[in-house]
C-alpha cells in the first residue's frame, strides 16, 4: 500500500504539473491530436492513386489503421515516455531513481506522463469505430472479443517494444533513432495491409518481430477474409500470446540492462 501511494503521489504531481497552464495544455491536446490524424489521412491519400493496395479496399485498410492507431496512442501515452531512458542515463540522472525504494520502470513511467496525447486516444478511437462502421463484420462472440483484446494487446506489444529500445541505452547511449525506427516504424508498418511489402521485410517485422500480429491478423479474422499469405484464420486471436512473448522478453532484457548500469562514472 505504501508503493502504491507513492505511485499515486508521482501522478498527481505530474497532473497538476501538466494542467497547471490550462490554455497551454488544451493546445497541446488539440495540436497532438492533429498528429495522429495526419496518419490516417495518409492512407486515404495512398488509396486516392489506386481502388485496391495490397490486395485490400480503403475500408478494409482502414480497420489496420484503426487498430494501430488505437493501441500505439495507448501504449505511448503510458508508458511512450521511457525513451528518455537515455537522457538519464547519459547524465547519471537515473542514479537518483536507484536509490529510492520504488522500482525503476514505473517511476520512469510516471516522472512525465504524456498526458498531452490524450486526444489522440479518442482520435485513434473514432477511426476504429469508423472502420467497423465502414465494413461489414459478420459478428460472433468469438469477434467481439477478439475486437476488445486486439487493441490491448497491440498496446501491451508496443509498449514491450517501447521498454526494449530504451533498454537499448543501458549499452548504446545514442540509441534512439534506431529505438524509433521500432515504435514509430513499427506504428507505421502495421497502419498498412502487409501484403505492400517485399517477402523479407515482411517476413522480418510481421513473423520474426511479430508487427503482423497487431492489426493485419486481427483485422483479417474480424472482416472473415482468408489471409493472402496463406496462414490460417484462428491466427488473428494469437495477439495477446505474441504480446505476452514481447512482454516476457522486454522484462528480461531491462532487468539485464538496470544490472549492467554503473552510473556516468563522474
Amino acid at each position: 500500500m505504501g508503493e502504491l501511494r507513492a505511485y499515486a503521489a508521482l501522478f498527481g504531481g505530474r497532473l497538476r504539473s501538466a494542467t497547471a497552464y490550462r490554455t497551454s495544455f488544451a493546445v497541446e491536446l488539440l495540436t497532438n491530436a492533429a498528429g495522429t490524424l495526419v496518419d490516417v489521412v495518409s492512407v486515404f491519400v495512398l488509396y486516392r492513386a489506386a481502388a485496391y493496395v495490397g490486395g485490400f479496399t480503403l475500408d478494409e485498410a482502414l480497420l489496420m489503421t484503426g487498430i494501430t492507431a488505437f493501441a500505439f496512442v495507448l501504449a505511448d501515452l503510458t508508458v511512450g515516455n521511457i525513451d528518455q531512458l537515455e537522457t538519464y542515463v547519459r547524465t547519471g540522472r537515473l542514479d537518483a531513481v536507484l536509490v529510492r525504494p520504488l522500482a525503476v520502470l514505473p517511476q520512469l513511467v510516471l516522472a512525465d506522463l504524456p498526458l498531452r496525447k490524450l486526444m489522440r486516444l479518442a482520435v485513434g478511437l473514432s477511426v476504429l469505430a469508423l472502420a467497423l462502421a465502414r465494413n461489414d463484420v459478420d459478428w460472433t462472440w468469438a469477434r467481439v472479443l477478439l475486437l476488445v483484446t486486439a487493441p490491448i494487446s497491440g498496446a501491451v506489444f508496443f509498449g514491450a517494444i517501447f521498454v526494449l529500445s530504451a533498454a537499448s541505452a543501458f549499452w548504446w547511449v545514442d540509441s534512439g533513432k534506431l529505438g524509433h525506427g521500432f515504435t514509430y516504424g513499427g506504428r507505421d508498418f502495421t497502419s498498412y495491409p502487409i501484403t505492400v511489402y517485399g517477402s523479407w521485410f515482411r517476413t522480418l517485422f510481421a513473423y520474426g518481430l511479430g508487427f503482423g500480429f497487431v492489426s493485419y491478423q486481427p483485422a483479417l479474422t474480424l472482416l472473415g477474409r482468408a489471409d493472402p499469405l496463406g496462414l490460417p484464420g484462428w491466427t488473428g486471436f494469437l495477439s495477446p500470446l505474441v504480446a505476452l512473448v514481447a512482454v516476457a522478453i522486454a522484462a528480461v532484457v531491462w532487468r539485464l540492462g538496470v544490472r549492467h548500469y554503473r552510473s556516468t562514472g563522474s
